[in-house]
């Protein structure tokens, strides 16, 4: 018995250059709390869309973890989950050129900003966070 052949859908869905997430074998999403409270003692940077939080591990692992926080003071679900999305985007266009291998990030929403600000200037906080927090502290 012979296979048959392959449709166009097939074609179409590996044709297809649009990541459909964060990469997992570079960045993996933090879930545990524990996790959360150690990234929240190291550097801060905060901007009109959000506060980036970082920090590098102490572990052998050259990954990079990221954690997303959309408190209450946002709003409902709906503009709680809203903010995420918006902060999960900016990790998967952003982290891969610019994190650094070995630290883990949290990106946590500002009521009003995270959800209503465009997403070029979101964009423009992420890497200046980053570049901020990346800087050797003397």
């Amino acid at each position: 018995m012979t296979p048959p052949k392959g449709s166009d859908i097939g074609m179409i869905a590996e044709a297809s250059d649009a990541p459909s997430a964060v990469s997992s074998c570079v960045v993996e999403t933090m879930q545990h709390r524990p996790d959360f409270l150690r990234t929240a003692q190291g550097r801060r940077q905060g901007t009109g869309s959000f506060m980036l939080q970082g920090r590098p591990r102490c572990d052998d692992r050259a990954v990079v973890r990221i954690g997303f926080t959309a408190s209450k003071k946002i709003g409902n679900a709906v503009a709680r989950n809203r903010a995420k999305r918006r902060m999960r985007a900016l990790a998967r266009a952003l982290l891969p050129e610019l994190a650094r291998a070995g630290w883990d990030y949290v990106l946590v929403a500002k009521p009003d900003a995270t959800v209503s600000r465009d997403y070029k200037d979101m964009l423009a906080d992420l890497a200046t966070a980053l570049r901020s927090v990346h800087k050797d502290r003397a």
